[in-house]
């Protein structure tokens, strides 16, 4: 993670939101001159036990250079020192204490990978369950929504894919972060049994290279199910999580292009946002 190529035209400054760490992520200045208010709160990947916000830096600073918003990159507690439902209940209390700083549900949107990608549907999920008003959008990069390994992907990607097989998920999520608990229920694997219903506009991005293919293509087929906006965005013969090679691949340049067009396209921009105090 240290060759990834974070742009310029950003500033990153360490603060806290809801009593963890996290990397404010802003831009220098927006290429019109205007900044705009909107908030990505964004989730990064490591499988719920690796990983911060520093390793997804690449991925948030190009968001916030393309679209003018701001982000937060939170710093979830870990397994397996904080199993399930932990990550959960961090991003949950990160989104809330944006929410009481004032800042408007419209205005903010869910980001993230991997697992961070699984953080924006379940945090979402535990948003509308406790009734708080949901975010005006969800962007995930190849999220992991599916803890059974029981998509189709699992088996017709294997060897395909350079970064995962379906034994190492088995070895890491099984006992590390779900500990003992059921990996079906909607919290763990959405794709299998969540009802995203009411739920934002959903973009999912993810490549035809990676055993977590039909981790999307299921929970685009649950959203729209439910009566929710989904773009199912895949991109051919690339890896899992391709957006972090911005400046190397292509495909991964365009792929953050049509993510930051979604999120202006979503997020409710007019005047610059104070940062909050924590």
């Amino acid at each position: 993670m240290a060759q990834m190529i974070v742009p310029g035209g950003i500033r990153t400054t360490r603060t806290t939101l809801a009593g963890r760490p996290a990397l404010h992520v802003a831009p220098d200045q927006h290429r019109d001159n205007h900044p705009r208010r909107g908030t990505i709160l964004y989730f990064h990947g490591g499988g719920w036990v690796a990983g911060s916000p520093q390793t997804a830096l690449s991925m948030t600073g190009h968001l916030v250079a393309k679209t003018g918003f701001t982000s937060y990159s939170l710093d979830y507690r870990l397994a397996p020192e904080h199993p399930f439902p932990a990550a959960i209940d961090d991003a949950l209390s990160a989104y809330r204490a944006l929410l009481d700083s004032g800042q408007d549900p419209s205005a903010i949107a869910f980001a993230g990978d991997s697992a961070g990608g699984a953080l924006t549907v379940t945090t979402c999920l535990a948003a509308r369950d406790t009734g708080l008003p949901l975010p005006a959008a969800i962007v995930a990069f190849s999220p992991s929504l599916d803890a059974t390994g029981s998509g189709e992907s699992m088996d017709t990607k294997a060897g395909i894919d350079p970064i995962f097989t379906r034994d190492y998920l088995k070895e890491t999520i099984a006992p590390l972060y779900l500990a003992g608990q059921d990996p079906r229920q909607p919290l763990v694997s959405p794709a299998l049994s969540a009802d995203p219903t009411g739920f934002p506009p959903m973009l999912l991005q993810a490549g035809t290279n990676e055993v977590l293919l039909d981790d999307s293509t299921r929970m685009a087929a649950r959203a729209r199910a439910a009566g929710v906006s989904v773009i199912l965005d895949i991109t051919a013969d690339v890896p899992h999580v391709f957006q972090s090679f911005a400046g190397v691949l292509d495909e991964a340049d365009e792929a953050l292009e049509r993510a930051a067009l979604f999120l202006t396209q979503h997020v409710r921009s007019t005047e610059p946002a104070a940062v909050p105090a924590w």
